[in-house]
């Protein structure tokens, strides 16, 4: 079986950092296609998108060939393929809780995400706060501390082992470290941890490479 992962940029692409540190942390094997977003014509779009999937977003799993869209779909299917991972949790409460917080997480959080865009290798200490932003802030931290309490005691990720769940929100941590966003102990702590996580420094090394600027995603960029 081949598995490719085409992923757009790696400072800016939090949609395609989910699947991506699933795969790796998991250490499932997967070759790695990366596609540059393009402003062209004022309209952000990704580089030769088309090829790979009709959708024209990044992320896309191809498995033989055939595409999977989608990183909530990409990480269902990653977890369905490879059982052996337990990538999701093994308590089916756990598991349901972890599915609804993904879930929400792909869905929600919207102040947070427009007002600040990934960015991993700038650091703009207190930009992007709103009333939006901080409310969604608060019901992340509310999120982690609930799981972690009621899930995490047997390791440091929101259920204990490593789980789709962390992936979903490695974005979210490195948001929280370029706006230095001042959290409570519990979900610093969990900051941490995923920041601690081979496949999260690998993306994170690589995306401290990349020299693209995308202006759409540097809305406090003074340049």
């Amino acid at each position: 079986m081949k598995l490719q992962l085409v992923i757009g940029n790696k400072n800016y692409s939090s949609w395609s950092m989910r699947p991506w540190v699933l795969l790796r942390q998991a250490q499932i094997p997967f070759e790695e296609i990366q596609l540059k977003f393009d402003e062209a014509g004022g309209k952000l779009s990704v580089a030769g998108i088309q090829k790979y999937s009709a959708a024209s977003k990044v992320p896309v799993l191809r498995i033989d060939g055939q595409a999977v869209w989608d990183s909530l779909a990409i990480c269902e299917t990653v977890a369905e393929m490879f059982p052996d991972k337990h990538l999701w949790p093994e308590a089916a409460e756990a598991r349901r809780v972890a599915r609804s917080a993904c879930a929400e997480m792909h869905s929600g959080f919207q102040g947070m995400r427009s007002r600040m865009p990934m960015n991993i290798r700038s650091r703009y200490p207190g930009k992007g706060m709103t009333p939006e932003s901080r409310k969604d802030i608060d019901r992340v931290v509310a999120l982690w501390t609930d799981c972690r309490e009621r899930f995490g005691g047997a390791g440091t990720l929101l259920f204990g082992r490593f789980s789709v769940a962390d992936a979903f929100f490695a974005p979210v941590v490195m948001r929280f470290h370029a706006y230095a966003v001042q959290l409570p102990r519990v979900a610093q702590e969990y900051c941490e941890a995923v920041q601690a996580l081979a496949a999260v420094r690998e993306w994170c090394d690589a995306a401290r490479r990349e020299t693209e600027f995308v202006a759409e995603d540097e809305p406090y960029a003074t340049r």
